[in-house]
This record gives structure tokens, C-alpha cells and sequence, in this order.
């Protein structure tokens, strides 16, 4: 009977598996397509003929190479400096003891009920101001920090024994050393989970993209997409490839830190 409802559990796993992946397995398919065969009658699920005209096209009659450099750009600069940026904002509060923490740091928690789409206005007024409009400034000041960002890395570090970090001390590191020798070494999995989630947040952003840049050339890759769809909507095979364009990236970065992604995952938080 138990080997009947694991065998049961795993046919229902592979279903539920087969119908995710399946119109991921047709966008690749159908990017391979010479134009018209996927909106055929019934559309055909591998391509009769495989061609890379439409990625060539993308590159050459639609320019899309400068909205996927803007999007590598963006995605690598704000994850980087949103790590820095997070590490040391949730080190200091998980082991340093300075006058208004909790309620500081119990303020920066209740703020994440604010939706994001309320903070833009007045976000983009304030960049407005500064004169970032339309530059990379403007998509990577406001990613600099997050507040989930500093709670996820406050909690693991909280984690880490402060007998470590004492005998750290007596052995003369200062405190940058400390952070950058002992703490970040340590926070390894909890960071590329947060890389990832950066990452991935940058990449596929559409709508803050959308109303900070206002020139062609600073579109990033969701937004110059999303543009083309309107005039070429019946290019299925094209848009397919635009897509492809747009997911793989993010499915090549989480396949090589995917280790330390899931030991960040499983990592329990603590209490004070």
C-alpha cells in the first residue's frame, strides 16, 4: 500500500512537472521556427525546419543588443552593490549594540507593507530633482538596499557565535577586517540566495525600467520586448525568441549557484 501511494505521488509529481515545463520546452521550440510556422493550424510543437533567423533579427533589424547589455548591466551593478550594501546593514544589526536598534530596525520591518508602487511617485520626483532620469543611476540608487535584503542577512548573521567574533578581536582585526575576512565567508549561502533574488528582481523588472528611462537606447530587455510586441504581434516565433532572450540568463545563474541557494534556503532563522 505505501509503495502504491509513493508510485501514486510520483506519477502526480512528473504530471504536475510535464505541465509547468511544457510551454517553456514550446517557447524554445517555436524561436526555432521560420516565421509563420507557429501559428499554423495546429501549431506544430518542433520546428520543421531550424533556423536562427529570429534571433539574427533581433540583433540586426530590431537592435535589441543594447537592451540586453543595459539589462546585464543593471542586474550585475545593483547585485553587487545591494550585496555590500545589505551585508553591512544586517551585520550591525544582528551584533552590534547601538542606542534605537530594535526600534529602528522594528520601523524598517513594518515598512514592507508598503507596496512598492506607492514609493515611485515620490521616488521618481526625488531622482527627477537629482537629475537621474534616464540614466543607469536611476534603476541602480533605489535597488542599492532592501529592506528583505538587510532582514535575510541579519537573521543568518545572528547565527554566526560571538565568541568568533571576539576572538577575532584579540587577534587585532579591526572591524572592516572582521566583516570582510570572517562574516562574509560565513554568510556565503545566505548571500548568492540574495544574489539570486536581486538578480533575478533587476532582471525582469518592468515597470520601474519603464518610467525611469525615457530614451529607446536605455530600455532594458522586459521593457524594449514589451514594446515590440505591439507592432509585431503576430511574429509569435520572434516574440519566442525575445523570451527565450529574457529567461535564459536568469536559469543559467540559478544552475551554477543552485547549491548555495538551497543551503541559504534551509538555513533557519533565529530569535532575539
Amino acid at each position: 500500500m505505501k509503495t502504491l501511494r509513493q508510485s501514486a505521488l510520483m506519477v502526480l509529481l512528473v504530471v504536475i512537472a510535464v505541465t509547468t515545463l511544457l510551454p517553456l520546452v514550446w517557447m524554445v521550440m517555436a524561436s526555432f521556427m521560420p516565421s509563420g510556422d507557429a501559428s499554423s493550424v495546429p501549431p506544430p510543437f518542433f520546428p520543421r525546419t531550424v533556423t536562427l533567423e529570429q534571433y539574427i533579427g533581433l540583433f540586426t533589424r530590431l537592435h535589441l543588443g543594447r537592451s540586453l547589455f543595459n539589462s546585464v548591466l543593471l542586474s550585475v551593478a545593483v547585485t553587487l552593490i545591494s550585496l555590500v550594501v545589505n551585508s553591512m546593514a544586517g551585520y550591525a544589526f544582528a551584533k552590534y549594540r547601538f542606542r534605537g536598534r530594535a526600534p529602528l530596525f522594528k520601523l524598517l520591518i513594518a515598512s514592507m507593507v508598503i507596496p512598492a508602487q506607492v514609493t515611485m511617485l515620490p521616488l521618481f520626483l526625488l531622482l527627477n530633482k537629482m537629475g537621474l532620469i534616464n540614466t543607469y543611476f536611476g534603476v541602480i540608487i533605489p535597488g542599492m538596499a532592501s529592506i528583505f535584503g538587510i532582514f535575510l542577512i541579519r537573521q543568518f548573521a545572528m547565527t554566526i557565535p560571538d565568541s568568533l567574533l571576539e576572538a577575532a578581536r584579540m587577534d587585532g582585526a579591526s572591524d572592516l577586517r572582521i566583516y570582510w575576512s570572517v562574516i562574509l565567508p560565513l554568510c556565503k549561502p545566505i548571500l548568492v540566495t540574495l544574489a539570486i533574488f536581486t538578480f533575478m528582481g533587476t532582471w525582469n523588472d518592468f515597470l520601474w525600467p519603464l518610467i525611469v528611462m525615457t530614451d529607446d537606447a536605455m530600455y532594458t530587455l522586459p521593457v524594449a520586448l514589451a514594446n515590440l510586441a505591439g507592432e509585431h504581434v503576430q511574429d509569435t516565433e520572434l516574440m519566442m525568441a525575445g523570451s527565450v532572450m529574457t529567461v535564459l540568463p536568469v536559469l543559467v545563474v540559478f544552475a551554477a549557484v543552485q547549491k548555495y541557494y538551497l543551503a541559504g534556503i534551509m538555513a533557519g532563522s533565529v530569535k532575539e
